[in-house]
């Protein structure tokens, strides 16, 4: 059987049996895939070094070996804060406003992409499938492919993937693609990302897309295609049961004494649309005053990316605007956002989104989205509370059933809270039993396995997508 080569900017480590605490479900999924196929999971470390020596510190939990290297800080401040997270991470999300073009950022990004394929290499045996994760990583594959790894190479994207008419603002952007196709598989979380991508492709390097989407490149075939991640969803829902959340749930609800509550989990990121999704709030408080008493929003936002400018800016923004629209509607015995910088366990998650009455997930522009998949898992459904999801998040595409709406417009968002507030049970319950079943059939498990077997060479004809128009 072939082994599974998985790498990622950073790792997760298994939790040896009977370990506090909880992963992910990405981390469940993959930790699992490895384990089946007797995989190594590689990547950074997340530790500094003072000087890179590629040194492998190697471990192995539950039959899962995972292999990382520290790097320089100039690596970090050139590779990870610069190019991965103020180059590529707001180009992909459609903020070429916040895009910075720094040709030390360009440099330091090969470099470490260099470095990984170096450390990797000496791990990688002849029938090994490799699967690179992420937009930190895109021409890894080019470069494990100059060092003779003629294995087969796929990536998986979790970002979206920009219109030409913004990548190439990128500059190096056809040498940025055209490594990317040196991979076998290219996944992406929707067919509006892939869709971009093959535009890009067909109008920018001149290749012709095959009807079942592949691309012919340099005597090879790549199969691009969308592979929409989920969650664990039998983990979460055995989570959402546990003591840890029940203790949650019930401590939010007597919180707020008899009040609706609303809930968002993000992280704290401009692409999230905290900042429009407060305002909307404060327009609902505004314009329905005889409900603004009665409804409390808790945002969990954990701080992120600490040192790139742009995240203490929306940090400082968002404190601002809750002291504004708590100054204005706040009274003794009410405060109506709950604004709270920092993370949970999963099981107290559950029990949160549990509580909630609303999942408010307005993101500006997301990959797929999780949260609202959580919050979908997490509810009881005989009296399930309402998604609304904006309908530039990637899994607006599978959850059809949520209240959809544009989070640019605080009106809309406004009048989205107002109808869920309204909405008679029967059509909560027929919702969520469509949102449900979604969840549930096309979780982490079933993503992990189609890409894999896309990986193997199975089942990857696909469908052509709808391509995007220039």
């Amino acid at each position: 059987m072939s082994r599974l080569i998985v790498i990622s900017n950073r790792v997760s480590v298994p939790k040896a049996a009977g370990a506090a605490g909880a992963q992910g479900g990405l981390a469940v999924a993959l930790n699992s895939a490895l384990r089946e196929h007797r995989g190594i999971w590689f990547g950074w470390s997340g530790q500094e070094t003072e000087e890179f020596n590629g040194h492998l510190n190697m471990q192995r939990i539950d039959d899962v070996t995972t292999a990382t290297i520290d790097l320089e800080p100039q690596d970090i401040d050139e590779y990870y804060n610069g190019y991965a997270n103020r180059t590529l991470w707001p180009l992909f999300h459609y903020r070429i406003d916040l895009t910075e073009y720094d040709r030390n950022f360009g440099e330091g990004y090969e470099r470490v992409n260099a470095r990984f394929a170096d450390s990797v290499l000496p791990l990688i045996e002849p029938d090994d499938l490799v699967w690179v994760h992420d937009y930190h990583l895109l021409p890894l594959g080019s470069m494990l492919r100059q060092k003779g790894v003629k294995n087969r190479i796929g990536l998986f994207l979790h970002t979206p993937w920009p219109p030409a008419r913004l990548l190439v603002s990128l500059p190096f952007h056809e040498r940025l693609v055209g490594s990317m196709l040196e991979y076998d598989v290219i996944g992406f979380q929707t067919e509006e990302w892939l869709g971009s991508f093959l535009h890009y492709v067909e109008k920018e390097m001149g290749l012709s897309v095959n009807k079942d989407g592949t691309i012919d490149y340099d005597g090879r075939r790549i199969v691009a295609r969308a592979f929409p991640i989920g969650i664990d969803y039998e983990e979460f829902v055995e989570g959402a049961e546990s003591a840890e959340a029940l203790e949650a749930y019930e401590h939010l609800k007597a919180s707020v004494r008899g009040r609706k509550v609303m809930i968002g989990v993000d992280r704290l990121d401009y692409s999230k649309g905290l900042g429009e999704r407060f305002e909307s709030f404060g327009r609902f408080l505004g314009d329905y005053t005889d409900l603004a008493s009665k409804v409390v929003l808790l945002q969990i936002a954990p701080p992120s990316r600490g040192d790139v400018a742009s995240y203490q800016q929306i940090r400082e923004d968002l404190e601002r605007k809750t002291g504004h629209i708590n100054g204005a509607h706040a009274d003794v015995a009410f405060v109506p956002i709950r604004y709270v910088n920092r993370g949970y366990p999963r099981r107290q998650l559950a029990g949160f989104y549990r509580a909630a009455d609303i999942g408010l997930v307005t993101p500006l522009r997301d990959g797929m989205n999780l949260v609202a998949k959580e919050y979908v898992a997490a509810q009881n459904p005989e009296y399930p509370g309402v998604l609304v999801l904006s309908q530039f998040a990637g899994a607006a595409l599978q959850l059809t059933d949520a209240l959809l709406v544009n989070p640019h417009s605080i009106e809309d968002v406004s009048e989205a809270i107002k109808r869920a507030l309204d909405m008679p049970l029967a059509e909560r319950r027929s919702r969520h039993e469509k949102l449900l079943a979604s969840v549930r059939d096309e979780d982490v498990v079933f993503w992990r396995d189609e890409f894999v077997k896309a990986l193997f060479g199975e089942g990857t004809s696909g469908t052509s997508p709808q391509k995007e128009v220039a």
